[in-house]
């Protein structure tokens, strides 16, 4: 029987979703699979769409795992979110057929970045950037334009072996009483990418780079990884979108 979840946690006590290798190391996925294992007592692993790092939120991640006997998923679910922590919680549970993968089936994901203009709030901190200085909101939505499209983002992305093509559909920003927030929707996305692509697009905010220099980046023609990354309290993996035989060969993020 294979089930799939869609989850929330709050990412600022984790090292990130995936197990680390020191134990003693809190992460999402751990904590799902104590559960399960006490739960079923045996050892259930999950998989999920994509990992997120230390410090990241999910509103929508999504997860599967098998189980070998008929279940209640409806108490399956609430006994789950019963047993784990505070800062998950599982919004869905279903049975779906056994050719559903979290990460092959997905199509796209759209992540969202927050960034707080105004004054410093200490009740925000975890969950937004608190940049609280001005940016040039023209100029960061005239640099979004160039990032839609397929393009070579390594240089967008941490130093990792694979291929740095990726697609972005849709990329737009809202500002409401001094708080940005970036919505990106793309088939795939490398380490770091979307906090390295906000942090230059907060450089461009800044006047400190410019369009061209920016367009130069983008199209991968130099092999120069940029240095700005936003901090991670900041970052949402917000959806995860499938469909039924979809499948995303991009994404590893």
């Amino acid at each position: 029987m294979r089930l799939k979840g869609v989850l929330s946690y709050k990412g600022t006590n984790f090292f990130g979703y995936q197990i680390q290798k020191d134990s003693t190391q809190r992460s999402v996925q751990k904590e799902i699979q104590d559960v399960l294992k006490r739960i079923f007592n045996s050892e259930i692993k999950i998989f999920s769409s994509g990992r997120t790092d230390r410090g990241v939120h999910a509103v929508g991640q999504v997860i599967h795992f098998d189980i070998e006997k008929e279940v209640n998923v409806t108490k399956l679910k609430h006994s789950m979110n019963c047993l784990l922590p505070s800062d998950i919680h599982f919004i869905s549970l279903e049975e779906v057929d056994e050719t559903f993968h979290a990460r092959f089936s997905c199509v796209n994901k759209e992540y969202r970045y927050v960034i707080n203009l105004g004054e410093y709030s200490p009740l925000t901190n975890d969950i937004m950037y608190n940049y609280c200085s001005s940016l040039d909101l023209e100029k960061i939505k005239e640099a979004m334009k160039l990032f839609i499209g397929r393009h070579n983002f390594i240089n967008f992305c941490a130093n990792d072996d694979g291929d740095y093509i990726r697609e972005i559909y849709s990329f737009t920003c809202e500002e409401k009483e001094n708080i940005i927030t970036f919505k990106i929707i793309g088939n795939g996305f490398r380490r770091y990418m979307v906090r390295m692509i906000i942090g230059t697009l907060i450089e461009v905010g800044k006047n400190k780079l410019d369009i061209d220099s920016l367009r130069t980046l983008i199209n991968g023609e130099n092999f120069l990884r940029v240095s700005f990354k936003a901090p991670s309290e900041g970052l949402y993996l917000y959806k995860v979108n499938y469909e039924k035989e979809g499948k995303s060969e991009y994404d590893d993020n």
